[in-house]
């Protein structure tokens, strides 16, 4: 696809075609049909983090029928997916809303400048490998980039990396021919990717040890939701979904609130299931020191990993890699660990909006001066929202309730007249905080860089989707914080309406 010449203009520009990106198009559909929209998508193919990731068993780590769009249920058995039957559903429902016709492929989007005289959006696109810049203009700009960069995934330096004489790959860069039937395999990690690739790869491979430097809290679950099955045998198929929705958004918040109020009781809940599966021998190994749901909760489906690790075609070591060498790595406690194989499952680079470099009125954003309204816009930037979900619960559960927002703040400005929207912070009235309070690492290396969230509303980010529908879908547009305007040629006059 080339650049195109001349500039155009649509209601809405949406940055990114995976997941979010593709509701956010199906809700602009159902919801304001007469909107004109595109897609600009950096990469070739639609599907985002379930397109990007091809490495052995990647599969979701929340349930379809949260992990899936509110509009349009999931209907395979399996409530854990794998990542190609996620690939397709996504696929499947752009095509279904007529999203599909609308998306840009190879349009990376690099900058976009707000103008207060026109009240417009331009964005910059390089398009193709030669990178040519196509220029799109946009009444609203609406981004779904997800929280991580594309590019590269995390990897630690350590010492000798350039002895070891084996193959080293990340995940994120998964090469489609590497075999490792009957070769020796170490995993270097211990979060959902990690915990995924052993039991997918010790079905071929001689041996898979998982290398961690410390435990993650693993809670085995199955991969079919029964309950939800026998609701689509009795209910029509939209009800049957709406329940199991309900039901898993309810279950998932009591044992969040579980953890955080009584960390004591959830963490024997855990441990309890970790010897049922494999004994008191592994415990030190399944222990860690921070709290449930301080960092996310891994799922283990159908209890794969521990009949992984009971077969005795995989194993868990606890310790830290003093340095590669040639047949594997040695540890601090002093053991060698040989391996043919080392996959470096150490996390994501955590990145929101891309990289894209946002000015309003010529002056750069600077998104570590912003705050996080009701964890959509940026302080005092106009006509832009971004998709940004759970950190306890499915991540389209909280875009969902986004792009409905969204919706409606448009018509709200349709219906008035209205040109810009923005939300403006009231100097101190409101401390700032962390946006996120995750001990994982791949969180605390970006908080840094990331925009804050407030102590009270509208600025405070509750992780809490009762509390995020009623607010979102039927709280008041008008709380005080937000303000509209109306374009007046070259001076914009700003209204509280």
């Amino acid at each position: 696809m080339t650049a195109t010449p001349e500039t155009e203009q649509f209601d809405v520009v949406i940055v990114g075609a995976g997941l979010s990106g593709i509701g956010t198009g199906c809700h602009l559909r159902i919801n304001l049909p007469e909107k004109t929209f595109v897609i600009l998508e950096g990469r070739e193919r639609l599907g985002g983090t379930w397109d990007l990731f091809r490495y052995p068993g990647v599969r979701s780590d929340s349930d379809m029928y949260t992990l899936g769009y509110r509009f349009r249920p999931w209907r395979a058995a399996k409530a854990i997916a794998d990542g190609p039957s996620i690939l397709r559903y996504i696929t499947e429902t752009a095509q279904d809303y007529g999203v599909y016709e609308k998306i840009r492929y190879l349009h990376r989007a690099v900058r976009a400048s707000w103008s207060s005289e026109e009240s417009v959006w331009t964005i910059e696109a390089e398009v193709g490998e030669q990178k040519e810049i196509s220029r799109i203009r946009a009444k609203f700009l609406y981004l779904c980039t997800g929280y991580y960069e594309y590019t590269q995934g995390y990897k630690p330096e350590w010492p000798g990396l350039e002895r070891f004489a084996g193959t080293l790959v990340h995940p994120q860069q998964w090469p489609e021919d590497l075999d490792y039937s009957g070769k020796r395999v170490v995993v270097i990690g211990s979060g959902a990717t990690a915990v995924t690739l052993v039991p997918a790869m010790a079905h071929s491979a001689e041996h898979v040890t998982m290398l961690q430097r410390s435990p993650s809290y693993l809670l085995s679950l199955p991969s079919e939701d029964l309950i939800a099955t026998r609701m689509r045998r009795w209910l029509p198929m939209k009800s049957a979904y709406s329940l199991a929705r309900w039901k898993n958004v309810l279950v998932t918040m009591f044992f969040f609130n579980l953890s955080r109020k009584r960390p004591e009781i959830m963490k024997r809940l855990i441990a309890k299931g970790v010897r049922q599966h494999l004994g008191d021998g592994y415990s030190e190994h399944f222990t860690p020191k921070y709290n449930p749901w301080d960092q996310r909760m891994c799922f283990v489906p159908d209890s794969d990993f521990f009949l992984a690790v009971r077969s005795g075609k995989a194993s868990v070591v606890t310790d830290q890699i003093e340095a590669f060498i040639d047949s594997g790595l040695r540890l601090r406690s002093g053991r060698v660990l040989d391996a043919d194989i080392v996959v470096t499952a150490t996390g994501l680079v955590m990145r929101i909006f891309s990289g894209l470099e946002l000015k309003v009125d010529g002056e750069p954003v600077d998104l570590r001066e912003k705050m996080l309204y009701k964890g959509i816009m940026l302080s005092d930037v106009p006509n832009m929202a971004a998709a940004i979900g759970y950190t306890n619960a499915s991540w389209t559960l909280k875009c969902d309730l986004t792009a409905d927002y969204v919706c409606r703040l448009l018509k709200y400005m349709d219906r008035r007249g209205y040109d810009y929207c923005l939300p403006l912070r009231n100097g101190s009235d409101t401390g700032e905080e962390p946006i996120v309070d995750f001990s994982s690492g791949y969180v605390q290396r970006a908080l840094p860089h990331l925009p804050r969230q407030g102590s009270r509303r509208p600025w405070r980010l509750r992780q809490n989707y009762i509390r995020d529908l009623i607010t979102l879908r039927y709280g008041r547009i008008l709380d005080g914080t937000m303000h509209f305007g109306r374009k007046t040629g070259r001076c914009a006059t700003l209204a509280k309406a």
